[in-house]
C-alpha cells in the first residue's frame, strides 16, 4: 500500500492513499486534540464541537441543508472524538470528491455555533450521557479509566458532564477553537480511487485559509499507584460488567508488536486463553476479551467481561489466575499460540483495511500522534519478528500485581471481597 505525503504552504500535512480500482474514497481531517486538553470548565467541549460542525455553517446556514446536501451525492458523514484528537470524514464515490472536499472543510473551518443551536444540543448531549451510564458495556470504559488515571485528566469522560455541558457557551467554542484549530495542529487524510496531485489542489483550495499556531499542550501523565485498586459503581442489573487491567506502554514504543502478540494469546479471539478458559469451559461469561489502549505518554492492557453478578469471584479468580500464569512461565506460551496469534492479528488488519476510512485511520493516528508513518507491510514484518523472549518480557513488566486495576458496574455496594480478590489476602 504506497502513500503520499505532501505540505502545504500553511504547514498542513497531507497524505494521500491511492487505490486506483477503488469507485470510493473517504476525505478526513484530524485534530490532534481531545479531552484531555480540556479545563474541567469545558470538560466536553472537543466531543460537543464534533456535534455542532453539522448545525450550518456560512455557506449552508441550517443542519437540513447539511444533511440534504450529504444525501443529494450519497455520501455518508461522521465525527469521532476521543481523549487524545478528534476526527470528521466524508465517505463518497470518488467522482464526488471536490464536493466531499468543500462540504467537509466548510463544516470544520466555518460553523456558525449559534447560540439556539448550541442550546438545543445541549439536551440532545445529556441524553447521551445518560444512554451510556444506562449501558453498561460501554460505560465500563469510563468507570475503569477514572480508576487507572485517578486524580488525572485522562480519567475524565469525554463526554464532559451534564453541568460543563449545560454551562457551555458560544464563547467557549471560539476560544477552543481558535486554540486548536490550525494549521499545524491539523492533518488531512484521503485514501480510494483518487491520486496525490488532485487532493493537494483540493486541500490548497479549501483549507490553505488554516493560520499557523502553537497550540496548547495537556498535563503529561505520572503513574503514582502502589497498591492494587477497585471502584465499584452500583447498578442493579441482570449482568455485572468489569474491566481489569494494568497500566502498561505509551503510544509507539518498539515492543508494541510483542504486547498485540500478548493480548491475543490472552484474550483476543474465540481460541485465546480466557475465551477458552472463562466462556467454553466454564460458562461464566458471553463476552470476554484483552485488549489495549494507548496514549502520548501512557497506555493500559486490560480484560472485560460481562458475567452473572453470583459468578463474579470466580470468573475474576480464573481471569487473574491466567494473567499471572502466563506472565510467570507457570502456564507456557506454545509457538503454536505464538504463531496462530500473529495470523490473527496480520488477518485482521488485512481485513479491515479494505475500507477507506480505516486506511485513513491507520496513516492519520500515525502521523498525528507519532509524526512518523510505517505501512501495513511493516507491521507485518514486525510482528512476525516478534519472539517469545520479548512476549514474555512484556507479560512480566505489566502484569504486577501491585499495579493491578479493577472497575465493576454491577449490584455491590460493598467493595471488600474484590480487594480480597485482587491481593489474594
Amino acid at each position: 500500500m504506497i502513500f503520499e505525503k505532501a505540505h502545504l504552504e500553511n504547514g498542513l500535512r497531507v497524505i494521500t492513499t491511492p487505490l486506483p480500482n477503488m469507485e470510493s474514497a473517504t476525505v478526513t481531517i484530524w485534530v490532534n486534540t481531545g479531552s484531555r486538553y480540556e479545563s474541567p470548565k469545558v470538560a466536553g467541549i472537543s466531543h460537543f464541537l464534533e456535534h455542532m460542525v453539522a448545525k450550518g455553517t456560512t455557506k449552508r446556514p441550517t443542519a437540513k441543508i447539511i444533511a440534504e446536501t450529504i444525501d443529494a451525492f450519497g455520501g455518508e458523514f461522521n465525527a469521532g472524538t476521543t481523549k487524545d484528537w478528534t476526527n470528521f470524514y466524508i465517505k463518497t464515490r470518488k467522482a464526488k470528491l471536490s464536493l466531499a472536499f468543500d462540504l467537509i472543510s466548510d463544516m470544520v473551518l466555518d460553523p456558525l455555533l449559534k447560540d439556539e443551536d448550541i442550546e438545543r444540543e445541549k439536551g440532545v448531549i445529556v441524553e447521551e450521557i445518560g444512554m451510556y451510564e444506562d449501558t453498561p458495556m460501554m460505560h465500563i470504559d469510563d468507570v475503569f479509566e477514572r480508576l487507572i488515571f485517578k486524580g488525572h485528566n485522562l480519567g475524565c469522560d469525554i463526554i464532559g458532564t451534564r453541568k460543563s455541558v449545560k454551562d457551555m457557551t458560544r464563547n467557549d467554542f471560539l476560544r477552543y477553537r481558535k486554540a486548536y484549530y490550525c494549521s499545524d495542529n491539523i492533518l488531512v487524510t484521503v485514501s480510494g480511487g483518487v491520486d496525490a496531485k488532485t487532493v493537494n489542489k483540493l486541500a490548497q483550495k479549501h483549507l490553505s485559509s488554516l493560520p499557523k499556531l502553537h497550540p496548547s499542550v495537556y498535563k503529561k501523565f505520572v503513574p503514582t499507584q502502589k497498591k492494587p485498586r477497585v471502584l465499584l459503581e452500583d447498578k442493579k442489573a441482570e449482568q455485572a460488567h468489569f474491566m481489569l487491567g494494568f497500566l502498561g506502554r505509551k503510544r509507539g514504543e518498539k515492543d508494541r508488536f510483542a504486547e498485540a502478540v500478548l493480548t491475543t494469546i490472552l484474550g483476543g479471539g474465540m481460541s485465546s486463553r480466557l475465551f477458552s478458559e472463562v466462556r467454553e469451559k466454564r460458562g461464566l461469561a458471553y463476552s470476554i476479551r484483552t485488549s489495549s489502549d494507548h496514549y502520548d505518554d501512557t497506555g493500559y492492557v486490560e480484560t472485560y467481561a460481562g458475567v452473572d453478578p453470583k459468578r463474579i469471584d470466580e470468573a475474576l479468580k480464573v481471569i487473574l489466575d491466567q494473567t499471572y500464569g502466563l506472565s510467570s512461565g507457570e502456564y507456557k506460551i506454545t509457538s503454536t499460540e505464538i504463531n496462530k496469534a500473529k495470523e490473527y492479528l496480520k488477518g485482521h488488519i488485512a481485513l479491515s483495511l479494505e475500507d477507506t476510512k480505516v486506511i485513513n485511520h491507520f496513516f492519520g493516528i500515525r502521523e498525528l500522534k507519532l509524526g512518523k508513518l510505517e505501512t501495513p507491510q511493516d507491521v507485518y514484518e514486525g510482528i512476525d519478528k516478534v519472539s517469545y523472549d520479548e512476549i514474555l518480557a512484556v507479560a512480566q513488566s505489566i502484569f504486577n500485581p501491585e499495579k493491578l486495576n479493577l472497575a465493576i458496574i454491577g449490584p455491590y455496594k460493598d467493595d471488600s471481597k474484590f480487594k480480597k480478590i485482587i491481593t489474594g489476602k
